[in-house]
């Protein structure tokens, strides 16, 4: 397994990789498929790599006595929950109409297969990678369905337990070296004290050898952003063109001005992680000129006397003399030259100093 592999083509995860950027339109789209549309352009717009979907065979993922139920939400587009759910859900010949549209605009598409037969269609749709919903992921039978296919795998993790994660780990694994586990908790919104974004740093430590991410449903950018900062490399956000429209996701959705402030957020983060060397940096070098400290001598110090701690001070010095990191370097030594009082000490100053250096 590795740590970074193609989510889609051209497009690797992990390592030095940016983030990806999955703008989860979800069923936001009212159940039209120009509002979809509108969502698609919106996500590649604002700068996501994926617009992303759910798709269900209802008949299922449901049972009937579910689908039979009556749904009486102020959220609800039908009389029982089945009504509800068939009027978001797309057609297959309608998802094929979204995917080449997608590729007109040159964004990814991908969609959450929320039962075993949405998965067939999705695989015979030839989506780039397969998105396991936080309600299957202790679903082992689909679990293993869907790795053996061969596709990468993005894997959310609500509702489930390190123990559960550690089987689904295995699982996957078994069948599919290309995964990624994303730290998720199911409530929408989702309130900060929920978050768990430790939970990140666990799995980073439990699944070394996979990429790590997270699925957000806060309010707000700044969680989401402060994943990217502890190594999520793959984020899903909910999007929305509307937060006051009908559907219990919307509240927990990012509107495109939202959605775009991530975006340039999570890139500014990435292109401030650096490479974990700590060292001088160019940058810093007028600084260091300007400011940077030197030994100078606490008192006049005659040629040929060997230097004491108490004989030494440390600052701004013109010229520039021995690094204060080296001033005990110098006690011991004798110098060469006559040094005033307040005068920097340089390294040619100094015997056996200067012919170490």
């Amino acid at each position: 397994m590795t740590l970074k592999f193609e989510l889609g083509p051209g497009r690797m995860i992990g390592g030095s990789n940016p983030c990806f950027i999955i703008a989860e339109i979800g069923q936001n789209h009212q159940g039209d498929i120009e509002i979809a549309k509108k969502m698609i352009k919106m996500a590649k717009d604002c700068g996501a790599d994926c617009a992303k979907f759910q798709k269900s065979e209802l008949e299922y993922k449901f049972n009937k006595r579910a689908l039979e139920r009556p749904y009486t939400s102020k959220h609800s587009w039908g009389k029982t929950y089945g009504d509800h759910k068939r009027h978001l859900e797309f057609s297959h010949e309608q998802y094929r109409e979204l995917q080449k549209y997608a590729k007109e605009v040159g964004i990814f598409f991908a969609a959450s297969g929320m039962d075993e037969m949405a998965v067939e269609f999705l695989d015979e749709l030839d989506v780039p990678f397969f998105k396991v919903a936080s309600c299957d992921a202790n679903n082992f039978p689909y679990l293993e369905l869907t790795a053996r296919k061969g596709r990468p795998m993005v894997i959310s993790s609500g509702m489930q337990s390190m123990a559960t994660m550690r089987r689904v780990y295995q699982t996957v694994k078994e069948h599919n070296r290309n995964f990624t586990i994303l730290q998720c908790t199911s409530a929408y919104p989702l309130d900060p004290e929920d978050v768990n974004l430790r939970v990140i740093a666990e799995y980073q430590k439990e699944f070394p050898d996979i990429p790590i991410g997270y699925s957000g449903h806060e309010r707000g950018i700044s969680i989401t952003v402060a994943a990217v900062a502890m190594g999520a490399k793959v984020v899903e956000r909910h999007v929305t063109l509307d937060k006051s429209w009908k559907g219990n996701d919307h509240e927990a959705s990012l509107e495109p001005s939202e959605l775009t402030e991530l975006v340039r957020a999570i890139r500014l983060v990435e292109r401030a992680q650096g490479t974990g060397i700590k060292q001088m940096l160019p940058c810093e070098k007028a600084c260091h000129v300007k400011l940077g400290k030197s030994v100078v001598a606490k008192v006049a110090i005659p040629k040929g006397t060997v230097l004491s701690m108490d004989m030494l001070g440390v600052k701004v010095g013109e010229p520039r003399g021995v690094s204060p990191e080296d001033m005990g370097q110098l006690v011991g030594k004798a110098v060469t030259e006559d040094v005033e009082e307040d005068g920097s000490i340089t390294p040619r100053m100094v015997d056996v100093y200067n012919n170490k250096g």
